[in-house]
């Protein structure tokens, strides 16, 4: 074969081998995973309803998440149990607050099920530790019953299907099933308010949560991620 002839088709080989890798599948594939939205970051809180701590942290450090775009790259979840504990053989649940912290723990615990999207059922939750309702250790008292009623009104909530799924027990066993996922946290939760972000804890820097989603997306390029840290302050409602 003569020169010419090998050094075309030389020249014909690599053409194709540069053709093919450029319509190849993977070149492909990589092209349209460039396109996929991000995931959402998963931001948790593991808190009880009448723990100041808490109280304070929903109304005055989680509300930003409706007050800015945030809620649009994050899968928001609300766990009520907290330090609450069950005892076995009857699994007879014991608050750290006493009988009206597991009341209102059974209440949200209700709400969160019955409306799992986070505008709504945090909005209810936000309206009643925004009462700043007074602890009463080893007692239920009425006036528990009156509040949640008063946000469920006030959020458009149908108060009977809360009533039911206390009455019920259902709310009950929503705790329960609360109080397996808060003992199997890994690490264990030391205090509450207990944050994650994609299941990590943020330990005592839970009131920086916001700059810890935005690190954890994978999206930089998001205008609002920058916007964020602009106006953040508290509103009066959600």
């Amino acid at each position: 074969m003569s020169f010419s002839k090998l050094l075309s088709l030389l020249l014909l080989v690599n053409f194709i081998f540069i053709y093919q890798s450029h319509s190849s599948p993977d070149n492909n594939v990589t092209k349209a995973q460039s396109h996929i939205k991000p995931k959402k970051v998963h931001l948790s809180l593991y808190y009880e309803s009448l723990c100041p701590y808490c109280r304070s942290f929903i109304v005055s450090q989680l509300v930003k998440v409706f007050n800015t775009d945030l809620l649009n790259i994050i899968n928001l979840r609300l766990v009520p149990w907290g330090n609450a504990q069950y005892v076995k053989p009857n699994k007879t649940i014991i608050c750290q607050h006493g009988e009206d912290e597991c009341y209102l723990n059974t209440i949200h615990a209700c709400a969160i099920s019955i409306w799992p999207d986070p505008r709504k059922h945090f909005n209810f939750i936000y309206c009643i530790e925004n009462q700043g309702l007074p602890i009463k250790d080893n007692q239920h008292s009425d006036g528990m019953e009156a509040v949640w009623k008063a946000c469920s009104a006030r959020s458009g909530m149908d108060q009977k299907l809360i009533k039911d799924c206390y009455d019920s027990g259902y709310g009950r066993k929503l705790l329960l099933q609360y109080a397996t996922e808060t003992d199997h946290l890994y690490p264990k939760h030391l205090y509450v308010p207990w944050v994650t972000v994609n299941n990590q804890p943020l330990y005592d820097k839970y009131e920086d949560f916001i700059t810890y989603v935005c690190n954890a997306y994978k999206d930089k390029d998001l205008e609002f991620l920058v916007t964020l840290q602009l106006d953040l302050g508290p509103r009066a409602t959600p």
